[in-house]
């Protein structure tokens, strides 16, 4: 068992976090949050999951702790984990990292310098469909893979789309983060990025809430769109591979998620569509995080290997900087 906190309210992926580490007690005892913003304290305290969890001072936090769950608003991430490495503890950091690309990587360095485990918290690592499509790549069942088309889109009311403007990008640095991570690990970094970072203005709000890029690598493409304001947007969110032997689509990514295939041994009609569905069991919302964090219990304690490694880690946000127009080296 290792001892566990949380250190922010401000995430809003923190709730979903704390739910998942609480319901496995045989593998974490949480020790107690941190939050020093009244805000999130009168927006978030209150919630059943914290409710009977004490509220500690960041040191006495980090005192009582192996790990810490970095679930700060977005703007804070980086240097809140960083200090966290600082005195020693593993953590799972909340996404997208934030600061600059500079600050990220001293974090990582200083995270593999003392041999800690840094766990980011993109959920699609662990989707089931997404899992079998990079086994498929693997096994090299597409061939070479020559274009990604990816798009994780929402319908976000006026006040998330005024946050969006805290961040260079606005909902391609968000959201776009969560893509260009599966980008990142079957196409590597790209040579060139390309990037239109538009604002609608809908309700009068102004912020890069219609985002598209476009990722050159030698011989492939990748096209990454993130919308606020798209009308089912949820419904849109989609990862299609397109190689040499075979494309995959999945369409939604999850609630409830739908996988074709098409390979070349069977597809042989240009002009046709002949595919075939991929069963893969859909995960339910409330069990998002389960293998998320049962794998930091497995990472932490020395079980498994992280197989993200710090190089990848630093690799998905410079691509991502890159994406919002905002790398400096």
């Amino acid at each position: 068992m290792i001892k566990i906190g949380q250190i922010g309210l401000g995430h809003n992926h923190g709730e979903g976090k704390m739910k998942a580490v609480r319901k496995f007690p045989e593998l974490f005892e949480v020790v107690g949050i941190c939050e020093q913003d009244e805000k999130w304290l009168a927006k978030r305290r209150n919630l059943d999951v914290y409710k009977d969890l004490p509220l500690l001072s960041f040191d006495e936090l980090l005192d009582k702790v192996d790990a810490v769950l970095v679930e700060c608003d977005v703007a804070d991430l980086t240097k809140t984990a960083q200090k966290c490495i600082d005195a020693g503890r593993h953590i799972h950091l909340d996404k997208p990292a934030s600061g600059t690309f500079s600050e990220y990587r001293k974090l990582l360095q200083t995270a593999q310098e003392k041999q800690l485990v840094v766990q980011l918290g993109y959920m699609y690592r662990y989707n089931p469909a997404i899992k079998k499509c990079m086994e498929m790549i693997q096994k090299g069942e597409l061939g070479e893979i020559y274009q990604i088309n990816a798009e994780m889109s929402t319908y976000h009311s006026p006040e998330y789309r005024s946050w969006l403007n805290n961040f260079k990008g606005g909902s391609m640095y968000i959201f776009g983060s969560h893509l260009i991570d599966l980008v990142v690990r079957i196409l590597g970094v790209p040579g060139k990025v390309s990037s239109y970072l538009k604002q609608t203005g809908f309700c009068d709000v102004c912020s890069p809430d219609n985002c598209f890029s476009v990722l050159e690598y030698e011989k492939a493409i990748a096209k990454i769109t993130t919308l606020s304001v798209a009308v089912n947007g949820w419904g849109m969110r989609q990862f299609t591979v397109y190689g040499s032997r075979g494309t995959v689509e999945i369409k939604p990514i999850e609630k409830r998620t739908k996988m074709i295939k098409a390979t070349a041994d069977f597809a042989v009609n240009p002009y046709a569509d002949m595919k075939e569905a991929v069963e893969v069991p859909d995960v339910p919302q409330d069990e998002r995080y389960d293998k998320m964090v049962k794998d930091f219990y497995l990472f932490v304690t020395g079980q498994k290997t992280n197989p993200y490694t710090y190089e990848h880690e630093l690799n998905v946000q410079k691509t991502l900087l890159m994406a919002c127009d905002n790398f400096i080296e």
